[in-house]
């Protein structure tokens, strides 16, 4: 069964890699995978929350940015150095060629952190600002799986690397979006109180 699933996922990161090679594909999704390209949209989300929350904004901020950090400590320290699965870029066969378009890393390949790290993001980014908003919910996702996408056709990560780290990530923000709720609550609280 696990033979099937990584031929399989073999087959399906040789589609992606090499089967929709295009100048334009490269021209899009090799910078949108590094951290300095989306430096604006971070910036945006701090001021964003500086800006629409009058309490408790240092909580949000605070929240997000462990939220990331979490999904980072799991995947790339916990998760990859005990399943040792190397990435396809180091793996480059006969049988399936990798089109290698960036530096091949040094770490192993599951969980995918960019995915992991993303999907993470766009979640708690999603539960703790912009819930019940559809639209940016799709927006989050697509931007988290479009960065996602692009670790497999630039030949660092297999698709289930990807799939894994996306569920992983999200499980992770919905986890500490609950702790976040719990600790807000007891803030409310502890003001009604202390003013009564």
């Amino acid at each position: 069964m696990l033979t099937k699933i990584l031929e399989f996922d073999a087959t399906l990161f040789n589609a992606i890699n090499e089967g929709l090679s295009s100048g334009l594909l490269d021209f899009f999704l090799v910078p949108i995978r590094y951290q300095i390209f989306w430096i604006p949209l971070y910036l945006f989300f701090i001021c964003f929350i500086l800006f629409n929350s009058e309490k408790y904004h240092w909580a949000t901020i605070l929240v997000i940015l462990s939220c990331v950090g979490a999904s980072d400590l799991m995947s790339s320290h916990t998760i990859k150095p005990l399943i040792e699965r190397p990435r396809p870029c180091h793996e480059n066969s006969q049988v399936y060629p990798v089109n290698i378009r960036v530096r091949c890393g040094a770490g192993y390949s599951f969980t995918s952190s960019h995915a992991t790290n993303h999907f993470a993001l766009a979640s708690i980014l999603y539960l703790v600002l912009f819930k019940g908003r559809k639209r940016i919910l799709f927006l989050l996702i697509m931007w988290a799986a479009a960065i996602s996408f692009a670790q497999v056709y630039v030949g660092v990560h297999y698709p289930i690397d990807i799939l894994c780290g996306a569920i992983l990530g999200t499980s992770i923000a919905f986890i500490i979006n609950q702790f976040y709720r719990s600790f807000i609550e007891k803030l409310k609280l502890k003001e009604e109180y202390d003013f009564t």
